[in-house]
């Protein structure tokens, strides 16, 4: 059974990764979701209270950085809460828009219109406030990606 295990929790992760590319997959839940479906297949007795208590607290480190990356970007560039907003829209969007391109397009393109539209910042101000967005963006998807590495690392040191 362990092998099913193994392959299960691997199919869970390989999704949370992909959650870097699609923004509306929570990335981090499926890695936690490996962890847990590991355990029911197989056991949860190498999981015991300090292995849940990184994980929760890597979780917490995930969901707070993802957000505030993405403002401090946008905010570091002159951008407003709207810019915010509109970077946000356009990362849940653009990647079924544009399919791949769409994950740098989409929070660029939707800083920049809220900006334009919104707050009526002039263009050159709106296309800082995209670049901050995009810069927001990339620094979380790093930050992200290395936190479930680790958070994967710790797993298969518990468990093996």
């Amino acid at each position: 059974m362990e092998w099913i295990a193994w392959i299960v929790a691997s199919l869970f992760f390989a999704v949370a990764f992909l959650g870097l590319i699609y923004p509306v997959i929570p990335s981090v839940l499926f890695v936690i979701g490996g962890f847990l479906l590991y355990g029911l297949i197989d056991t949860f007795s190498s999981m015991g209270w300090l292995f849940w208590t990184i994980q929760i607290l890597f979780t917490i480190l995930l969901f707070g950085a993802d957000t505030l990356a993405n403002l401090f970007g946008i905010k570091r560039f002159g951008g407003s809460d709207a810019g915010g907003w509109g970077s946000t829209i356009g990362l849940l969007i653009g990647p079924f828009v544009i399919p791949v391109a769409g994950i740098l397009v989409g929070p660029f393109l939707g800083a920049v219109i809220a900006e334009l539209v919104i707050t009526r910042s002039g263009f050159k101000q709106a296309l800082r406030s995209g670049i901050g967005s995009l810069v927001g963006f990339l620094t979380s998807v790093i930050v992200k990606a290395a936190v479930m590495i680790v958070m994967i690392g710790i797993f298969i040191f518990f468990v093996t």
